[in-house]
């Protein structure tokens, strides 16, 4: 395994992403169906930010997250968010009726030394949630429209659509992860969903313009179809989205391993699930969905279709090192054409 890592960071293996696009295309259908089945089944945990909540505000400096945690909960509270912020202790949970926060206000008064209005109520409405919601799917519409019109202009509309495709399979997937794990959707993790679409369209974008730089030579006389200059120009990005992948989802990847189990990190957890799948499908997506698509689409334009003709002829018609040469009629006759032995043989009699 160590050998093939090497080779791989040498630039001396050549993976032939788009020859198996149907692996490809497989793959990604299976799991594009999973999270489907996910979100149709389960649906999105919602937090209390869409659906409306309380909010319970109060000080205690010498407690512990799991402390207040279980102090909520023990009261009968659920959905239970604990925040430790400059002025104290945040916690948020599902909307409760006044009988259920006037019980929830003792307990954490009498657990922690404290008078029971100086733990304090807000009431989040399910209404503003809804704002949320509605203003992220104007910004997700408003940047998808942006990366269409950017690629179109510096590469061309099929560039454009393979990243848009990837872009949606990428979102699908990272929520249908969502669903399946029953992880809380919050307003950060709307934010973790933006944030990978950029992950994944800077990849996308990288690959892009490198193929550009290798078909731009493609002519006539080429001996490479479209989709082997393609491959070829995506084995030489390989290095770099992995490495660049590689050392983004290091620190995320702590955030939700060690800061949620250890440091009780909860808040944190729904923005670094959506960054750490996304990053990873990110990346799977650029190379084996984004590319594949766009040779898919570019071998069906007329000049390299005719281009794969004529390298194939030409792959056909070539001799064959091992072969014997035809004889040639002059050959046969007992004559011999210029520049053979024969004519050697005249040269040096003279």
């Amino acid at each position: 395994m160590s050998g093939i890592a090497r080779r791989l960071y040498r630039g001396e293996v050549n993976v032939d992403f788009v020859g198996r696009r149907k692996l490809w295309y497989g793959l990604s259908a299976f799991l594009l169906a999973i999270s489907i089945v996910g979100l149709l089944l389960h649906g999105l945990n919602l937090g209390v930010e869409f659906k409306g909540g309380s909010v319970f505000s109060f000080k205690a400096p010498s407690a512990s997250i799991e402390q207040v945690r279980g102090t909520f909960e023990e009261a009968g509270a659920h959905q239970v968010i604990v925040q430790e912020t400059n002025n104290g202790w945040r916690v948020t949970t599902e909307s409760l009726p006044p009988e259920e926060v006037t019980k929830v206000q003792k307990e954490a008064a009498q657990d922690y030394g404290l008078k029971q209005d100086q733990v304090t109520l807000q009431v989040i409405g399910g209404s503003w949630g809804g704002q949320v919601a509605n203003k992220a799917i104007i910004g997700l519409i408003v940047f998808m429209l942006a990366i269409i019109l950017y690629l179109t202009v510096a590469f061309e509309w099929k560039m454009a659509l393979s990243a848009i495709v990837a872009l949606f399979h990428d979102l699908i997937i990272t929520a249908g992860v969502y669903a399946w794990s029953g992880f809380e959707v919050t307003p950060a993790t709307l934010l973790g969903f933006l944030t990978i679409l950029g992950y994944s369209l800077y990849d996308a974008v990288v690959v892009f313009d490198m193929i550009k730089e290798v078909t731009a030579k493609l002519g006539t006389t080429s001996k490479m179809t479209y989709t082997e200059a393609a491959n070829n120009a995506l084995n030489h990005t390989l290095i770099r989205s992995l490495n660049t992948t590689l050392v983004a989802i290091l620190p995320v990847a702590a955030i939700l391993f060690i800061g949620t189990t250890l440091f009780g990190a909860g808040t944190l957890k729904d923005l670094s699930l959506a960054l750490f799948v996304g990053m990873i499908v990110g990346t799977y997506s650029s190379l084996c969905v984004a590319t594949p698509m766009l040779v898919t689409l570019k071998e069906r334009e007329p000049r390299y279709q005719a281009l794969a003709r004529r390298v194939a002829s030409r792959a056909g018609s070539a001799p064959d090192k091992g072969a014997r040469q035809p004889v040639t009629a002059a050959a046969a006759n007992g004559s011999a054409p210029a520049g053979s032995v024969a004519d050697g043989d005249k040269r040096k009699k003279k």
